[in-house]
């Protein structure tokens, strides 16, 4: 079973315009964030993933809807479930919710790229195997 991340996060006074409610490059923030969050779940936290194994983990592909408004005060739910793994890419489906109601969802590839080189790399072993023990499956096409 595909068993998803979840961080919360709530809306602060600086994620939102005038009109209270959250201003859409916020939410991209937020999804970085917690994509952050996600990897040291699986045991790599970004300090770690940068300036030890000199690996970053740019998005090359974003697809988003943005389906009701989150507003000022709310707790936003983002919810990262894993599709693919490549040797060093990774699809995953995205959700934010606020009390169980849809505010955006998507999906985004982040890629593998070593630091030094600027080029892709091979997940190291661990994140690998962590990705596919939370998505509970032994290949690396997920159904979503």
């Amino acid at each position: 079973m595909n068993q998803p991340f979840t961080a919360r996060f709530p809306v602060r006074f600086n994620h939102v315009d005038p009109a209270g409610i959250v201003f859409y490059p916020r939410y991209f923030e937020l999804l970085n964030a917690a994509v952050e969050d996600w990897f040291a779940h699986l045991g790599t936290d970004f300090r770690n993933l940068h300036l030890h194994h000199r690996l970053g983990t740019p998005t090359v592909s974003l697809q988003v809807k943005f389906t009701a408004p989150a507003i000022l005060g709310d707790l936003l739910e983002i919810t990262i479930r894993v599709r693919e793994i490549g040797r060093s890419s990774c699809c995953y489906g995205f959700a934010a919710n606020v009390a169980g109601a849809v505010k955006l969802q998507g999906e985004a590839v982040l890629v593998c790229m070593d630091l030094d080189q600027h080029k892709s790399a091979p997940w190291p072993d661990e994140i690998k195997k962590a990705m596919l023990e939370q998505a509970g499956v032994n290949s690396t096409k997920l159904s979503s």
